[in-house]
């Protein structure tokens, strides 16, 4: 049986909702962020040793990274369910944003959300480094949005899954959001998905707000 290791407010919903899409059995471990510093509580480190949600364990594996886990999980239980077929540029272009998603999206909003927790939202890091990265990336994303429903095309993947999180996060950006409807489109298909639903249903309503 997969276990999900689950922080709240975390990137691990998006793991629970892989497997209610793929319509796979699973339980959950809950854990809850430190309310003072956000950080996720050091029973985790028994998990892994980073402490860090996702993770998943199934039977003597353990497997962290969102990325990694939802390759693992579409490749042993997906039976070709949410991945383009391979050698084909659908699956080049799913595979881009699979890794898109943590290694570019997220950098700048991260740092966006440290500095706002330390005071700093309003350095000039934030208005000369991060505020551009933010605007160029989700402009290059609101470009992409315009070619295809999804972002690998028309079908559904598990990279929209993984991308889900970055646009949720700028979505709580009115400023950011506002100019770029193919964004808010996107985040109103995924919410509208039963499986979406489903996820939140067990796992808990998440908050990823800056």
């Amino acid at each position: 049986m997969i276990v999900v290791h689950h922080l709240n407010n975390s990137r691990s919903q998006r793991v629970l909702w892989l497997l209610e899409e793929l319509g796979i059995e699973y339980e959950i471990k809950f854990y809850e962020r430190d309310a003072k510093t956000m950080l996720a509580p050091e029973s985790l480190r028994q998990v892994h040793p980073l402490g860090k949600s996702p993770v998943i364990t199934d039977a003597d594996l353990t497997i962290a990274e969102s990325g990694a886990i939802i390759e693992y999980l579409v490749n042993r239980y997906g039976n070709g369910r949410l991945v383009p077929a391979s050698d084909t540029p659908e699956h080049l272009r799913y595979t881009y944003w699979l890794h898109y998603a943590e290694g570019s999206a997220m950098p700048p909003l991260v740092m966006r959300v440290v500095l706002n927790n330390f005071g700093a939202g309003n350095s000039s890091v934030v208005s000369g480094f991060v505020a551009p990265q933010i605007k160029l990336h989700f402009d290059y994303i609101e470009d992409e949005l315009r070619k295809s429903t999804w972002f690998v095309g028309e079908e559904f993947t598990a990279a929209d899954i993984q991308m889900s999180f970055p646009l949720e996060l700028v979505a709580m950006l009115p400023e950011e959001v506002e100019s770029r409807p193919k964004i808010k489109e996107f985040i109103d298909r995924i919410h509208g998905r039963p499986a979406y639903k489903q996820a939140l249903e067990r796992g808990g309503e998440y908050d990823v707000s800056f």
